[in-house]
């Protein structure tokens, strides 16, 4: 998610290549990132990068504490955390030993991005901290819409957030995994029904953000009375599969809560 945040950062022109400075740790991925990425700056420490206005936390939720305890002999202003589960709270208090470049608390924005934005189409909430402003949040911002679009929250409903785009894609990819398998089932070859499956969701996708209409508008644009559409959604119904979706989202923004009091 890092990698990906920092090519769409330099992509959109957010900044320039020497104005980002990437941080890691492990000397392996270190130079798999400065091979691949020539011009970028990748260093092995916080230390190296003293005087940086924000700082965007992107690693396991274990290593987040040794992150914020680097961070503060470095005098960042802000911070923007994309670790699952790790509170405001936890991030504040972990960055409180320095404190920002003027003296004052760090600014903590949450995130909670979803794995898209390795496409440039994420989908991402934001949830501000005791000490962020509109400034930081607008940092924060324009960070993730170089990947995507990005909503604001209160921390309380980040774990809805989690639940619905941030587990999100695996539901669509498992319904492209059975719409290709149904249309192998009646006759298809693998290849088209992959094609054909992958660009109906594509475009329905792109339908429903370009032209605003409520998905219950555009269904029944495409259902004629007694057609082969309505036989379809028919099927649907019976099985269950909306009642399915729901449940999927609160089983997966109730384990969210979970992990989030275990942490």
């Amino acid at each position: 998610m890092g990698e990906a945040l920092v090519g769409g950062l330099l992509r959109a022109g957010w900044a320039p290549a020497g104005g980002v400075v990437v941080v890691e740790t492990d000397a392996a991925r270190r130079g798999e990132l400065a091979s691949a990425h020539p011009g970028w700056r990748v260093v092995d420490g916080a230390a190296a990068a003293p005087g940086a206005e924000g700082a965007v936390i992107a690693v396991k939720p274990a290593d987040v504490e040794a992150v914020c305890t680097a961070l503060t002999g470095t005098g960042v202003r802000r911070v923007l955390s994309l670790a699952a589960g790790v509170t405001l709270g936890s991030l504040e208090a972990w960055l409180a030993g320095g404190g920002g470049a003027g003296g004052g608390p760090v600014a903590v924005v949450r995130a909670m991005p979803n794995t898209a934005a390795l496409v440039g189409s994420g989908a991402a909430a934001i949830a501000p901290g005791s000490a962020a402003g509109e400034e930081d949040l607008a940092w924060a911002e324009g960070i993730l819409e170089a990947v995507g679009t990005v909503v604001r929250v209160t921390e309380r409903v980040l774990d809805a957030v989690t639940g619905l785009s941030g587990s999100g894609p695996a539901y669509v990819f498992l319904v492209a995994e059975a719409l290709i398998d149904a249309g192998v089932l009646v006759g298809l070859t693998r290849p088209v029904a992959r094609q054909l499956a992958l660009q109906t969701l594509l475009g329905s996708a792109r339908m429903l953000v370009e032209t605003g209409d409520e998905p219950a508008t555009l269904r029944a644009m495409v259902t004629s009375p007694g057609g082969t559409t309505a036989a379809g959604l028919r099927a649907l119904e019976a099985a269950g599969v909306r009642a399915a979706v729901l449940e999927a989202v609160v089983a997966a923004t109730e384990r969210s809560r979970q992990l989030g009091g275990a942490g």
